[in-house]
């Protein structure tokens, strides 16, 4: 196995596409369908003298353009199967409009959220300077659900479905004994590791409520897949970004006790200010948004109010949220895992 890295100026950046170059040869996502990200991928392909008309199978852990962007050039060269999890499918396949690009879906949720004019004119600015670039090529795709396993680059994949981030992202669950030239990082013991995409991340919180408006509850459902990733206790994470997570529980629980806290600032911001609308929480939490972050910080907020709300903790009344219960247990919020007293507090 080999990690290729590419940058990527539009999001969070250092992409990670993973080559699995076994019996057949197959991509790990594949990174967004800027030229620049393009020419990476394709330089990064050749140190290992291949080229996308090479790549057999493309997996992709959910649809966010920089991870599924260059999947249908890759299949348009050389006619690769592009698996997808079935929720995330139509927006691979061109069959659904992401809301970047869908401006009814745009005014619905910045109405929901009581976002001012000026900062929606400003995002959907945004949306239309990068839009033309982001989708890249629709790809026709193969599904899969939850437990099945996707037989790609000579390893066999068990799909996790970890959904919060986006509805049908899904880590990759692999036996790092069976991927060609990869050492495990627990060495012959290793049984576990998981291609996890964006549903753990080493160094900031993947966002929940503005990454993909189409889920049901999004905090509860990214709680849930957090408290899974502990339980299995994988000997290793490789992320969708940045550098690998040689404890993926610990990460996994750190991640979840920091949206405990978070969520104990959101009943602070109520309990200080009154009823207050998503936008008025996400300033009071994040300040000053700019470009994507002006989508995921109300979107964050909204995920947090939307799981109080569930829980009888606020109450909604048009855009806005009021308290009415000053006092919850938060941690009863939330699943329990066996890691929780050793992160309480740890900065996510």
């Amino acid at each position: 196995m080999k990690r290729i890295q590419l940058g990527n100026t539009v999001f969070e950046g250092e992409n990670d596409v993973y080559l699995l170059d076994g019996e057949t040869t197959a991509l790990v996502d594949t990174g967004v369908a800027l030229p620049a990200v393009r020419e990476e991928l394709e330089a990064g392909l050749a140190e290992h003298g291949l080229a996308f008309a090479d790549v057999d199978a493309v997996a992709l852990t959910h649809w966010h353009p920089d991870h599924s962007g260059l999947a249908g050039e890759i299949q348009a060269a050389g006619d690769a199967e592009v698996y997808v999890h079935e929720a995330d499918a139509g927006l691979v396949d061109g069959s659904e409009t992401p809301l970047f690009t869908d401006p009814d879906l745009q005014r619905e949720t910045f109405d929901r959220w009581g976002m001012p004019a000026a900062d929606r004119e400003r995002l959907m600015g945004f949306f239309e300077s990068v839009s033309a670039d982001l989708g890249g090529r629709p790809a026709d795709v193969t599904t899969f659900g939850a437990g099945e396993t996707v037989a790609v680059g000579g390893v066999a994949l068990e799909a996790m479905h970890l959904p919060g981030h986006t509805a049908g992202l899904t880590g990759f669950v692999v036996d790092p004994r069976e991927v060609p030239d990869h050492d495990p990082v627990a060495g012959a013991d290793a049984t576990e590791e998981i291609f996890s995409g964006d549903a753990l991340l080493p160094r900031y919180t993947p966002n929940v409520g503005g990454a993909d408006v189409r889920v049901d509850g999004p905090l509860a459902a990214y709680a849930e897949s957090l408290a899974r990733i502990v339980e299995r206790d994988f000997d290793a994470a490789h992320p969708g970004h940045r550098e690998r997570i040689d404890e993926p529980s610990l990460r996994a629980a750190t991640i979840l006790d920091h949206h405990r806290h978070r969520t104990r600032r959101v009943i602070d911001v109520l309990a200080d200010a009154g009823p207050a609308t998503a936008w008025d929480v996400s300033a009071a939490l994040f300040g000053d948004l700019t470009e994507i972050h002006t989508l995921h910080g109300p979107g964050e907020a909204f995920a947090h109010l939307d799981h109080l709300a569930d829980a009888g903790v606020v109450e909604r009344d048009g855009t806005a949220y009021r308290l009415i219960d000053d006092d919850p247990d938060v941690d009863a919020l939330f699943p329990t895992t066996p890691l929780d007293d050793a992160v309480d507090g740890a900065s996510a």
